[in-house]
């Protein structure tokens, strides 16, 4: 049961959200961290699965919005438009805005590592908001506050989008979904001096995915990441 401190803080949270909760419990559920339960709380749940749900609203509602209003876009623009509009540091940007670090559950131990500033807890706690406006009101409300953050995110992704840079979108597709560190290596150079040659490797998590040759090790790079990118089956 809520108590009548959390209540006004919660209620406080709706009001930035400009979304009224029907159930409390369900935005308190968005904003308890996993630390929080397997600490001394085991009889709350936490917010990852809600943030799973959110995760899906927020892609089809930006989905969405760039199908409607850009009916000249293809589809490849769309998805890296669409990525860079809601990976990790956009979604962080809008939950500082929010304050939302100052309503989480977080154990003892992860409140005193300053999870409440983590980029990934806030971001992740985000979505899961998205998830708790969804599931206690529907589509309808969650796309009106998705749509009141995303749209100047979206006219920013569209502006960096326009020459393709691999290795920035392999990075965003890791950060997104959280894959594990994302590490280059060369792994040759050959040829004369004044000619060199670079073979440059790429690997997610300690995996090995994808090569590329370039007469510098950034260009390398940007070949190496094409090419994970291309095995990941990510429209480039």
């Amino acid at each position: 049961m809520l108590s009548e401190t959390r209540i006004a803080s919660l209620n406080q949270l709706s009001a930035k959200l400009s979304y009224n909760f029907t159930d409390l419990e369900t935005l308190n559920v968005a904003l308890t961290h996993s630390s929080y339960v397997n600490g001394e709380n085991k009889a709350h749940k936490h917010n990852e699965r809600m943030e799973f749900l959110g995760d899906a609203v927020l892609e089809l509602c930006v989905s969405e919005y760039l199908y409607k209003n850009y009916p000249n876009m293809n589809e490849g623009l769309m998805t890296r438009t669409r990525s860079r509009a809601v990976y990790e540091p956009a979604l962080f940007d809008v939950a500082r805005s929010l304050n939302l670090g100052s309503y989480l559950l977080l154990s003892h131990g992860e409140e005193n590592t300053g999870g409440r500033e983590k980029p990934s807890i806030l971001s992740d706690a985000l979505e899961a908001v998205i998830g708790a406006i969804y599931l206690d009101g529907g589509i309808e409300p969650a796309r009106q506050f998705i749509l009141s953050f995303v749209r100047t995110s979206i006219e920013d992704a569209i502006k960096s989008v326009s020459v393709k840079d691999y290795k920035t979108l392999l990075q965003e597709y890791v950060q997104h979904r959280h894959a594990g560190e994302l590490k280059y290596t060369v792994i040759g150079i050959n040829g004369p001096d004044h000619k060199r040659i670079f073979t440059m490797q790429v690997s997610i998590g300690g995996v090995v995915y994808g090569f590329g040759d370039g007469s510098s090790k950034q260009e390398a790079g940007q070949h190496a990441a094409k090419a994970t990118l291309e095995l990941l089956n990510q429209p480039i």
